[in-house]
């Protein structure tokens, strides 16, 4: 399930401060930092945003 708009709008990576992509309609829903030196994928539970870098999973 896709997180709201408004929502998006206002979330950004807590490393960098990009903004996020929202791939939380995936089998394993997650937002990805669109900074080009960044590229955090953080996870999405139950709906909700977990916004830790300690949680993220790095870029491949």
């Amino acid at each position: 399930m896709p997180l709201e708009a408004g929502l998006l709008e206002i979330l950004a990576c807590p490393a960098c401060h990009a903004a996020l992509d929202d791939r939380s309609a995936a089998d394993d829903p997650e937002l990805v930092c669109t900074g080009a030196d960044c590229g955090l994928a953080y996870p999405v539970r139950d709906g909700i945003p977990v916004l830790l870098v300690d949680e993220a999973r790095r870029p491949a």
